[in-house]
């Protein structure tokens, strides 16, 4: 299975169907980005994260803004929710007897996650977890070698969650990696997501900034401005 790769304002995004990046994520090992407007204009910014985000191995439209954005380009390609393509690596992988390990988030949220994953998914097998709140990143890229995992979900918001990922790959690469934000916490049970009719319009981000009012600043003014710079870019390509 090849990338199929579309453009939004100069990265790449992959068009595959939520079944076929499973597939791709598993039998190709490397650094997947779950991409939504706020990374896209961080690495519009940010030269390194920029190189990160155009050297992935797998780019999946994680925010609604994205798919939006790609279907004014004239792109019919669907978004992928980063904690669903996540869970759904840990059950490919689990089936496939590969182990697991998680990075981030508080002590008892990443503790938690693992221990209702294990009840949720069989054959469930964690090589190595440690919450996001540490000093020295080589203690736990040292302990990560060691244990070897086939898949590593970090969740230590991003871009330091790309930065950790696109340094540890180069110690496993034939691991799998992939960044997921706060999706430990919804593991966990520490957090409630949205409903599902907010998660088939693709708003679960309208349903987190209601519940926690201080994000309204992460999101505006960068989504609205995103779109601008889409249509800006529709405009002048013609």
């Amino acid at each position: 299975m090849d990338r199929d790769l579309v453009k939004i304002l100069g990265y790449g995004v992959d068009s595959f169907t939520f079944d076929e990046a499973v597939e791709y994520a598993y039998s190709h090992h490397g650094q997947i980005v779950t991409i939504n407007p706020e990374m896209i204009s961080e690495a519009r910014k940010n030269k390194e994260f920029s190189e990160i985000v155009e050297h992935a191995d797998l780019v999946v439209p994680d925010g609604i803004g994205v798919e939006i954005g790609l279907k004014i380009l004239g792109h019919k390609v669907k978004r992928i929710p980063g904690i669903e393509l996540g869970r759904a690596l840990i059950v490919k992988f689990s089936d496939e007897n590969k182990t697991v390990a998680f990075v981030g988030a508080k002590p008892e949220v990443v503790e938690s996650a693992v221990k209702m994953l294990r009840t949720d998914i069989q054959n469930l097998n964690v090589v190595y977890y440690h919450d996001g709140y540490f000093k020295d990143a080589n203690i736990i890229m040292d302990s990560l070698y060691q244990a070897k995992p086939d898949l590593v979900l970090v969740a230590l918001g991003s871009p330091k969650q790309e930065f950790f990922i696109a340094e540890m790959k180069n110690r496993l690469p034939n691991s799998t990696f992939i960044g997921l934000g706060g999706s430990f916490d919804v593991w966990a049970g520490h957090v409630e997501r949205a409903p599902e009719i907010y998660q088939n319009l693709g708003l679960e981000w309208l349903y987190r900034t209601i519940k926690e009012p201080k994000r309204f600043k992460r999101i505006f003014p960068t989504l609205p401005l995103f779109i601008l710079s889409v249509l800006k870019e529709r405009l002048f390509r013609g």
